[in-house]
C-alpha cells in the first residue's frame, strides 16, 4: 500500500473569478459613493469601512480551503472544511469514469457532499468535472481545475492489482 497520493488538488473558496469580480465591484461602488458624498459625516465614513471590509474578507477567503481531493490506495479521498467528514470513494465499486462539463450554468455555488437526484456533488471552481458511477447507479460529480490529471490518476489506480 502506497502512502503517497497519485493525485492531490486543493480548492479554495475565494479564488473563483466571478465572485472575486462581484466583491471588487461592490467595494469600488462603496469607495465611489464615499468619494462623491458632499458631507463626509458618519454615514459617508460607513461606506469607507464597508468597502475596506469587503476587500479584507475577499483577501481572507482566498486562503480558506474548501476541500482537498486525493487519489490513493484504490480510493478517492475528499476532505473539506473544519467539521466536514472525510468522504472515501472506493474505486473497486466504480464502473464508469467520464469527464464532462460540471454544469450548463455560468454561475455555480460551491458545494461539498451535496446529495441530489441520485448524485453526490463536490465543486468549488472550474468548468469540468469527473463523473464516477458506482455499481448501484449512484453518480459522484467531482469538480476539478485539473480534470485530465484527475481522470488519469483514477484510471491508473483502478487498473492496479493487489
Amino acid at each position: 500500500m502506497s502512502t503517497k497520493p497519485a493525485f492531490t488538488e486543493k480548492q479554495y473558496l475565494g479564488r473563483e473569478f466571478i465572485p472575486i469580480t462581484i466583491r471588487l465591484a461592490l467595494s469600488i461602488v462603496c469607495f465611489a459613493v464615499y468619494f462623491f458624498t458632499v458631507e463626509r459625516e458618519r454615514k459617508g465614513d460607513l461606506l469607507l469601512i464597508v468597502g475596506f471590509g469587503i476587500l479584507g474578507i475577499s483577501i481572507l477567503m482566498g486562503f480558506i480551503l474548501h476541500f482537498r481531493i486525493r487519489v490513493m490506495n484504490k480510493s478517492v479521498l475528499i476532505d473539506g472544511l473544519w467539521t466536514t467528514q472525510l468522504v472515501k470513494i472506493d474505486l473497486n465499486s466504480i464502473t464508469q469514469v467520464e469527464q464532462k462539463p460540471y454544469s450548463r450554468y455560468f454561475l455555480n455555488n460551491p458545494v461539498y457532499n451535496l446529495h441530489k437526484k441520485g448524485t453526490i456533488r463536490f465543486y468549488t471552481t472550474g468548468n469540468c468535472a469527473i463523473h464516477l458511477t458506482d455499481r448501484d447507479g449512484l453518480v459522484y460529480i467531482i469538480g476539478s481545475l485539473h480534470p485530465d490529471e484527475l481522470e488519469r490518476a483514477i484510471l491508473q489506480e483502478m487498473g492496479k492489482r493487489e
